[in-house]
């Protein structure tokens, strides 16, 4: 069953084999795959329990309230900050995402196995975690039918230039192409954990209890036996109930900001000292084109191709339309100036990031009144990167007939003509004058071999805190340089198994 707040009208205590804090791509395909193996398992929530037909709305500022972490005003700080949007909500940040579904790159795991002592973690044997995440996630590329001008024109731009496109390989069943991933399916088309890996942990006997703040995992002896958190009515932030779980297995699915945070406020050993460092972002700089003839890029598929002619240089570009209040962010006008820009150009351009596969590093620190930050510095390596995929994806505008595109320099607002792309490297534009965001958190708790110089170890368990683990990107030693979701999954399923066929070890 998935208990509310409104559900709630006395304190809980529990006990179950194991707790899983979070629902999203780490938290629930664990959480299922346990309950399916015969143990009692128990998802705790901090966001609300929201089902497709809560989505069919165009109130986008009431959904970004529900929805994400803050109302999506989450920063890190640093030159510049890097703004972030993280879901809070059951199925996390797999509900208000695009669907996007890359397996880890050959490359990047290869890097794992000979910098980071994670000797398994070849191709050939994640085959298994992959394939049966995109069996459950239904992962195919997106129906022509769905497919939107943007994204057309995006194509058209990198076809005419030479450069590589791919057709993106998306999780859903029938998508009609609405465009509101980023405030729920309202649908029920994409195929986020809300819908497919929540439903299945709930027919397999599981419980999940959403609005519920964790606040502390306990350790006895050294061994973590649970938790303990808070319900909360979302409305009034007031506490309703308190909540205790009794596990044998605790997985932390929080997300690399949150789940260091939570470990650090329960003094969770670290010899290493790097728990909640080597934050990467990901980071994502916007670009805008406007086009003489209507895009309506508000109808269609959320990012039906990426560009990945420059992957190696840590470079993927893609286009993702955003509400009108999202939008207007993404323009550099204020007051009466932005109102008309925007009735100018809503209709007329296409919106699309280049993302930048980051070397930066960056940190995760503890607040009062279990407040986490997030800092990070953008590194003169990674600077350039981003002015270099800023400069492509321009390019790739006025090669599809851009009359204009809108830049995220404080010191260079837009451009012309593409001769005009060389003013993006002669300006004297700096770290802090970039606009850029994310949602593709990754590092913080990475794992290794070495207990010296990472957090867990290959399956995801702290280091000499035996059955606690951790289940989310914070377990990634580097950044991925794609879209974090399936390698999330993939990671989280892989400890799923070491778990289920170690039971006898692990639920002693």
């Amino acid at each position: 069953m998935i208990f509310k707040h409104t559900d709630i009208t006395k304190n809980i205590d529990e006990t179950c084999d194991v707790c899983v804090v979070g629902s999203g791509a780490g938290g629930a395909p664990i959480a299922k795959e346990l309950a399916e193996a015969g143990l009692s398992v128990i998802i705790l929530e901090e966001g609300g329990y929201y089902q497709t037909e809560d989505f069919r709305t165009t109130d986008t500022i009431g959904s970004l309230i529900r929805l994400y972490r803050d109302g999506g005003s989450e920063v890190a700080l640093g030159k510049p900050n890097v703004y972030i949007a993280e879901g809070r909500c059951v199925g996390g940040s797999t509900t208000i995402n695009g669907g996007m579904c890359w397996r880890t790159p050959d490359k990047i795991l290869k890097q794992w196995q000979w910098e980071k002592g994670l000797a398994d973690l070849t191709p050939k044997k994640m085959e298994f975690y992959f394939k049966r995440v995109e069996e459950v996630l239904s992962v195919k590329p997106v129906l022509p039918e769905s497919r939107n001008e943007d994204a057309e024109i995006l194509r058209r731009g990198a076809e005419k230039l030479g450069y590589e496109v791919r057709a993106n390989l998306r999780a859903h069943r029938g998508c009609v192409g609405t465009n509101q991933c980023l405030t729920g399916c309202p649908t029920g088309g994409k195929q986020s954990t809300l819908v497919t890996y929540v439903p299945a942990f709930i027919k397999a006997g599981g419980r999940l209890y959403a609005d519920c703040r964790v606040k502390k995992v306990h350790l006895k002896g050294g061994r973590a036996v649970g938790i303990s958190g808070i319900i909360v009515d979302p409305e009034t932030r007031k506490k309703k109930a308190k909540v205790r779980i009794r596990s044998k297995v605790t997985v932390i699915c929080g997300g690399a900001i949150q789940t260091p945070s939570l470990l650090k406020r329960s003094k969770i050993p670290d010899a290493s000292k790097t728990l909640g460092e080597n934050l990467f972002l990901h980071p994502n700089a916007k670009v805008v084109g406007v086009f003489d003839d209507p895009v309506y890029a508000w109808k269609g598929v959320n990012q039906a191709y990426q560009i990945t002619e420059f992957i190696d240089e840590g470079i993927i570009m893609g286009v993702n339309f955003i509400p009108p209040g999202m939008m207007s962010l993404a323009i550099p006008f204020y007051g009466p100036g932005s109102l008309e820009v925007m009735k100018e150009v809503y209709n007329h351009c296409v919106v699309g990031g280049a993302l930048i596969e980051d070397t930066s590093r960056g940190r995760v620190i503890n607040l009062p009144f279990d407040q986490a930050l997030a800092t990070y510095r953008l590194n003169e390596r990674d600077f350039r990167t981003a002015l270099r995929a800023t400069a492509l994806l321009a390019e790739i505008y006025f090669a599809a007939g851009a009359k204009r595109v809108y830049l995220p320099f404080d010191q260079l607002h837009e451009i012309h003509t593409i001769d005009e792309i060389r003013k993006i490297f002669e300006y004297p534009i700096r770290p802090v004058d970039m606009e850029l965001m994310t949602v593709h958190i990754m590092g913080t708790c990475q794992m290794g071999g070495d207990p010296k110089k990472s957090v867990v170890d290959p399956f995801g368990q702290c280091h000499g805190v035996p059955g606690l683990f951790v289940a989310d990107a914070s377990i990634f030693p580097t950044s991925i340089g794609v879209n974090p979701q399936e390698t999330i999954m993939a990671f989280s399923t892989r400890t799923a198994f070491h778990i289920a066929e170690n039971a006898s070890h692990y639920l002693r």
